[in-house]
C-alpha cells in the first residue's frame, strides 16, 4: 500500500510538471491578429517555472522568465503600422509562431444585445454581408461565459473579415465602426466582440471598479463573496465552518445522550457559485479578463436597456465600469458608447428613459476621454433592436476619428445644451456642437420642446424656433419661463439636429427644482430650516444626502418631513407633515441606520398635515405615531396603537430581530387610520415607498411593495423649527 501511495504521489508530481511542460500563449494571441500600433506590445503566457522565454516580432525582441506558477510576461517596444505582415515568434521549452500578424488599430466591442447584434439583422443585410471582404479587418469573438473568478482561457482565434466570417457572431456595430476607421486611416483594424444580450452593466464590471465608487460597495461585496481567491470569501467561509464544526460537535453529543439536536446551519447563499450572467463581475471574469492586458486603442459600449430604470445611479455604474477597466489595463484608453434609442417599454413612466439619458450624458462630462453617439433619430419605437447599425457605427467612428486620430474640422456630436437666457416670456437656448448650423431634420417645426412656468402649471408643450446658433422657446400659457427641456419622453424622436446630420442630446435646464409644491402650498415652511435632503434613488447602503446640516443645527422644538414623488403621469404627489419634536438629537432625524441608532416607536402630537394625494386627511393639531427602525418587523400591534390591526402591516407593527433587517421609516395618522408616508426596505436600492394608504392592499403601509423605481422623482426633505 505504501508503495502504491508513493507511486501515486510521483505520478501527481509528474502531472504538475507536465502542466507547464510546453509553452502556451494567452488565448488572444493567434495567427491573423492585429497588434495595437504605437503602444507597448505585451505578450504573456505560461511555461515551466524558471524557463526563459523570448518573444520576437520583426526586429523587436523581449525576454521574460516564467515564475513559480509558470506565468511569464514580455513587453515589446511600440511599433508603427507599416503595411507589412509579421510572424510573432515565442520560444521557451517549445516554440509557438503566430503567422500573418499585422500592426494597426484594435478596439474592444462590448455590451448587451445591440452590440451583440450580428450583420444578418441589419438593414440591407445581404448586400452588407457580400461586401464584408476586408483582409485587413481582423475579427476575434469571445464566447459567452460567466465565472466566479477570472479565467485565462478563450476558445477562439483571430480571423480575417470575409462574408463567411462576419456572420460568426461578430458585432455589426463593431464591424461598421471598424470599416469606417479602416477606410479612413488605411491601416489594419482589429475588432474584439465580447457581448451578451440582455445583460446588465454590473456583471461586466471588475471588482476594482466597484471599489472606486462609494455607492456600489454592495456590488463589490457580492463579487468578492463568490470569488474563491478573495479574503472576504475565505473569512466568511471560515466563520461558517466554525459554526458547522460547533454544530457537528453538538450533534455527536446528542447521539451519545439520546437527545435532539439543532438543524445544521445553512450554507451562506452569498458564497455559492454564480448561477446567472447578471451577477456582479461574472462576465468580466469570463469574457474580459482573458483579454487583459492585450494592447487596445479603446473600447466601444452599447448597453443600458437592462439598467434604464435606474436614473442617475447609472452614471455611478458607468464610472465603475470604465475606471475599473482602465485600472486593470493600466491604460486610460478612450471609451465611446451609444445613448440607447427611444422605445415603448410597456406602461413605464415616460420620463424614466429620459432620466437615464441624462445619466449617460452626465457620464460624458464627469469621466475623461469618453464620448456618446445619440441615435434617437434612427431608432424603432416598436423594436428595441433598431436595424440601422451602419449609422450607429459611423457615429461612434466620428468620435475616434476626431479625438484619437486627429481629423481636424470633423463634427462628432449633435447639438448639446450650453446655456439659456430668459427674455420676457421666451427662453433662448444656446448650444455647443452647432457644426455647420442648426436645422430641422425634416424641415418641419421643431418637436418635443417644453417649458415650465415659474408660478404655475406643469411642463407645457412649447414652440421652438432656430435663430442662428440659438433656439427660442415659448408657449402662450407660460408667462414666466423657469425651465426648458427637450426630448424628455421615452417615445421622443425629435427633429432638432445640426447640418452635419447629428441629432441633439436630450436635456433639461433651468431651475425646475425651485418650482415645487412645498413653497407654494405650505405656509409654515417659512418658520423651518432645511436639515436633510435625500434623493431616494441614493438611499441604498449609507444614505447619500444632497444636503446634510445635522452637525450644525441648533436646538429645535418641531420636526417636519416632506416627500415628493412623481410617477407615470408626471404629476407630483407630495406630503408635508410637521410635529412636536420626538427627539432632541438631530443625528436621528434621517433614515435609520445602524450608526445613528434611530429607533422610534411612539405616539406623536401636534401634527400639521398638508398633502395633494386624494384621501389623505389634512389639518393641524392632529395625533399620530412614528415607526422608525432598521430592524425586521411583523404585523402584530405591539404598542397597541389605536385603530391598528394585529394581523396586517399598517400603522401599528412589531419590531423584531435582526437589527440589520428590512427597515421601516413611517409616520401615521392613527385617528384617520392612515399611513402618511412610508419608506421601507431601502437597503436593496428599491424601497417600498408611498404617500397615504397603499391602494387595494390589506398591508396599507407599503411593506414589500418594492416600488420606488417606478417613480422618476423621489425626494425626501427633513426640516426643523428652532426653539425661540
Amino acid at each position: 500500500m505504501k508503495r502504491l501511495l508513493r507511486l501515486a504521489s510521483i505520478a501527481f508530481l509528474l502531472l504538475a510538471v507536465n502542466a507547464f511542460a510546453d509553452l502556451r500563449l494567452a488565448s488572444i494571441f493567434s495567427s491573423n491578429m492585429v497588434l495595437q500600433q504605437e503602444k507597448p506590445i505585451v505578450v504573456w503566457g505560461w511555461d515551466a517555472p524558471g524557463t526563459q522565454v523570448t518573444v520576437t516580432l520583426g526586429d523587436k525582441t523581449a525576454q521574460a522568465t516564467a515564475n513559480a506558477k509558470g506565468e511569464w510576461k514580455a513587453t515589446l517596444a511600440p511599433m508603427k503600422a507599416d503595411g507589412k505582415t509579421y510572424a510573432l515568434t515565442v520560444k521557451g521549452t517549445s516554440a509557438v509562431v503566430c503567422e500573418n500578424v499585422v500592426l494597426g488599430e484594435v478596439w474592444l466591442c462590448s455590451g448587451q444585445s445591440n452590440m451583440e447584434w450580428g450583420i444578418r439583422g441589419v438593414d440591407d443585410a445581404a448586400t452588407e454581408i457580400a461586401a464584408a471582404n476586408y483582409s485587413n479587418i481582423r475579427l476575434f469573438f469571445v464566447p459567452k461565459k460567466f465565472l466566479a473568478s477570472p479565467t485565462n482561457a478563450i476558445p477562439s482565434a483571430w480571423k480575417a473579415c470575409t462574408p463567411a466570417t462576419i456572420v460568426e457572431g461578430h458585432s455589426a456595430v463593431g464591424y461598421f465602426f471598424g470599416r469606417n476607421i479602416h477606410t479612413n486611416l488605411k491601416v489594419p483594424v482589429g475588432l474584439i466582440t465580447s457581448a451578451w444580450g440582455g445583460t446588465r452593466i454590473e456583471p461586466w464590471t471588475v471588482p476594482e471598479g466597484f471599489a472606486m465608487v462609494p455607492v456600489l460597495q454592495s456590488q463589490l461585496t457580492q463579487a468578492l463573496a463568490m470569488d474563491p481567491r478573495s479574503a472576504l470569501r475565505k473569512a466568511a467561509l471560515e466563520t461558517y465552518l466554525k459554526k458547522l464544526e460547533a454544530w457537528a460537535a453538538e450533534a455527536r453529543a446528542s447521539i451519545a445522550s439520546d437527545s435532539a439536536n439543532a438543524i445544521a446551519p445553512p450554507y451562506p447563499p452569498e458564497l455559492l457559485p454564480p448561477t446567472s450572467q447578471q451577477q456582479p463581475s461574472v462576465l468580466y471574469n469570463g469574457m474580459i479578463h482573458p483579454l487583459v492586458p492585450f494592447a487596445i486603442r479603446g473600447a466601444l459600449w452599447y448597453q443600458g436597456e437592462s439598467n434604464h430604470p435606474e436614473g442617475l445611479l447609472y452614471t455611478e455604474k458607468k464610472k465603475a465600469l470604465i475606471l475599473g477597466w482602465r485600472k486593470i489595463w493600466g491604460d486610460e484608453f478612450p471609451f465611446y458608447f451609444v445613448q440607447i434609442a427611444p422605445y415603448q417599454y410597456g406602461n413605464e413612466n415616460p420620463s424614466i428613459l429620459a432620466e437615464f439619458w441624462e445619466a449617460v450624458d452626465i457620464a460624458t462630462r464627469v469621466i475623461p476621454k469618453v464620448g456618446m453617439a445619440v441615435v434617437n433619430d434612427i431608432g424603432n419605437l416598436k423594436d428595441i433592436h433598431p436595424k440601422n447599425k451602419q449609422e450607429v457605427g459611423r457615429r461612434l467612428a466620428l468620435h475616434a476619428l476626431a479625438k484619437d486620430y486627429g481629423r481636424k474640422g470633423l463634427e462628432w456630436s449633435g447639438p448639446t445644451y450650453k446655456s439659456h437666457l430668459v427674455e420676457g416670456d421666451k427662453m433662448k437656448v444656446s448650444f455647443d456642437h452647432v457644426g455647420a448650423g442648426l436645422v430641422s431634420r425634416d424641415g418641419k417645426p421643431l418637436t418635443w420642446w417644453e417649458l415650465l412656468d415659474a408660478k404655475e402649471g406643469g411642463w407645457t408643450p412649447a414652440e421652438a424656433v432656430i435663430q442662428g446658433a440659438q433656439v427660442v422657446v415659448s408657449a402662450p400659457s407660460v408667462k414666466n419661463p423657469l425651465a426648458v427641456r427637450h426630448a424628455w419622453h421615452k417615445l421622443a424622436e425629435p427633429n432638432f439636429m445640426n447640418k452635419d446630420g447629428l441629432p441633439a442630446v436630450p436635456f433639461r435646464a433651468g431651475a425646475w427644482t425651485n418650482r415645487d409644491a412645498l413653497s407654494l402650498n405650505v405656509g409654515e415652511l417659512k418658520d423651518y430650516q432645511l436639515v436633510l435632503q435625500l434623493d431616494i434613488a441614493k438611499v441604498s447602503g449609507e444614505p447619500a444626502y444632497a444636503v446634510d446640516n445635522r452637525a450644525t443645527v441648533k436646538p429645535f422644538d418641531r420636526i417636519a418631513y416632506y416627500l415628493e414623488l412623481k410617477g407615470a403621469t408626471g404629476e407630483a404627489q407630495w406630503l408635508w407633515v410637521s410635529m412636536d419634536a420626538y427627539t432632541a438629537d438631530a443625528a436621528k432625524l434621517g433614515v435609520p441606520t445602524l450608526a445613528n441608532k434611530a429607533v422610534f416607536q411612539q405616539l406623536l402630537t401636534g401634527l400639521n398635515i398638508y398633502c395633494n394625494v386624494p384621501g389623505v386627511t389634512t389639518g393641524t393639531g392632529l395625533k399620530g405615531n412614528i415607526e422608525f427602525w432598521t430592524h425586521n418587523y411583523g404585523a402584530a400591534n405591539a404598542k397597541n396603537v389605536p385603530n391598528a390591526s394585529a394581523n396586517d402591516y399598517d400603522f401599528g407593527d412589531q419590531m423584531s430581530d435582526p437589527e440589520n433587517g428590512h427597515g421601516s421609516m413611517q409616520i401615521h395618522n392613527y385617528e384617520a387610520r392612515q399611513v402618511l408616508f412610508a419608506m421601507n426596505g431601502w437597503k436593496g436600492g428599491n424601497p417600498d415607498l408611498g404617500i397615504g394608504n397603499r391602494p387595494g392592499e390589506k398591508n396599507t403601509d407599503w411593506t414589500f411593495a418594492g416600488n420606488a423605481r417606478s417613480y422618476t422623482t423621489k425626494i425626501m426633505k427633513v426640516f426643523v423649527r428652532l426653539k425661540p
